[in-house]
């Protein structure tokens, strides 16, 4: 038996719809991969996803929607008596095989066409994907099983931009017009990577990726190849494999991989926009440029920080300043560059609060993601430090911290008293912001 195994309801309340909304300038115009497993069409909730995917459509959030079949096809098999070499487009896929396979994805896309018609949803069935015959394995020859072999990045980008959601089945052709069976999953990974997408997401008939017996709601890119490369591990057959395609996809540029449980009325939505989700989240290391500041680049902070002083964005702290505080601060560097830095700044009268500071990204590499880095560093750096809150003070990207980072107005009490009183001596009238934890 799974933990959690029986299906819950998440009911949205007020306070979720006012959650969601500070994520919509994070996932704006982004690219989510749901691969959705044939048990979960035919399930009672499949309707609730369905409108769970029209909320991120009015939210401009891109879905590309891939479907397994496996169900479908071994009921097929049982009713109609006939033997098949393979369910989930992983093993030897003889004729047979390939026949009742076309039947179910025709039921299963159809399916999902009537669920996206009746939520006032666009999509299409498209060949953009080609694939190839896996061939000989051991010695065995995979007959009509394949893989991708080229996605058409453009022709399903161009589907999203007039909002029709490209809707992707296991039976790929390739450049012959052959039929091959693939497997929904691999698929679906490779469709993340090809597309850019932030979000590979893996509907299941299980609570999660549940390892041992023990549901793993958050796990590290790196912990999760460690864990599969032990063998002693126990790990049911559908979700290693679900877990070993998400870290294909994370290890080739797909910033999250997430597998849930696509019975539960709400868990698209809460597995999104929660805090603690519904299931298992696999994320890649964000912060792979990201390190403590070393004595050594306290002359390249204080060089790059200068520019913005002069702008009287960033209050002037002195070489000797950075140099004594070099602990505080984080970098980001790329080959070997220091091209934007933090600080992160304690206080002894408010132990459980810390302010993120001195935030500056170099021109050249400003609108693209570094700065939104940055501070995701700082917040994960507070939340090990077991911080309650973190603060932040701004006079020219108030709406950077709030709409892109989530941050909320603060109040007097959100605030150190000793923060307080420095801020008013300034006179600076700077914008208090705060992410309460």
């Amino acid at each position: 038996m799974f933990p959690n195994s029986t299906r819950t309801d998440r009911q949205l309340k007020p306070t979720d719809l006012r959650g969601i909304l500070k994520y919509v300038p994070m996932f704006r115009d982004h690219t989510f991969v749901i691969a959705i497993d044939g048990s979960i069409v035919e399930h009672e909730n499949f309707q609730n996803l369905i409108l769970d995917i029209a909320v991120l459509r009015s939210l401009n959030i891109n879905v590309v929607i891939v479907h397994g079949i496996g169900k479908q096809l071994r009921d097929m098999a049982k009713s109609m008596r006939k033997p098949i070499s393979d369910v989930y487009g992983e093993g030897v896929t003889d004729a047979a095989t390939m026949a009742l396979a076309r039947e179910a994805v025709g039921l299963v896309s159809q399916s999902i066409i009537e669920g996206l018609t009746h939520a006032n949803l666009k999509c299409a069935i498209t060949n953009a994907i080609r694939a190839t015959q896996v061939g000989v394995l051991d010695g065995i020859d995979q007959v009509l099983t394949g893989k991708v072999d080229k996605i058409d990045a453009g022709l399903i980008k161009s589907l999203l931009a007039q909002g029709i959601i490209p809707l992707v089945t296991p039976i790929l052709c390739d450049r012959d017009g052959i039929s091959l069976r693939a497997n929904s999953d691999s698929v679906a990974a490779d469709l993340a990577v090809a597309l850019g997408a932030s979000k590979l997401i893996y509907l299941t008939p299980f609570p999660g990726l549940v390892i041992d017996g023990e549901l793993k709601v958050n796990l590290n890119l790196q912990d999760l190849v460690a864990v599969l490369k032990n063998k002693s591990v126990s790990i049911e057959e559908r979700l290693r494999g679900k877990a070993l395609f998400a870290i294909r996809a994370l290890e080739n540029g797909t910033q999250r991989a997430h597998i849930l449980d696509g019975r539960t009325n709400g868990g698209l939505l809460a597995e999104i926009f929660d805090k603690v989700g519904t299931g298992s989240m696999i994320h890649a290391n964000d912060y792979d440029s990201i390190r403590p500041a070393k004595k050594k680049d306290a002359p390249a902070i204080y060089a790059i920080t200068k520019n913005a002083v002069q702008k009287k964005s960033l209050v002037q702290r002195t070489h000797a300043h950075i140099e004594a505080h070099t602990e505080d601060y984080f970098v980001y560097e790329i080959d070997g560059s220091i091209i934007g830095c933090a600080c992160l700044r304690k206080f002894d009268d408010a132990p459980g609060v810390l302010e993120v500071c001195s935030v500056y990204v170099q021109p050249f590499y400003q609108n693209r993601g570094v700065g939104q880095k940055l501070i995701a560093y700082a917040e994960f750096m507070a939340r090990e430090r077991k911080a309650k809150s973190l603060i932040t003070f701004t006079t020219q990207t108030y709406g950077f911290f709030k709409s892109v980072c989530g941050f909320a107005d603060a109040e007097a009490k959100d605030l150190p008293p000793s923060r307080l009183a420095e801020t008013h001596a300034s006179g600076r009238n700077s914008k208090a912001l705060v992410k309460q934890f």
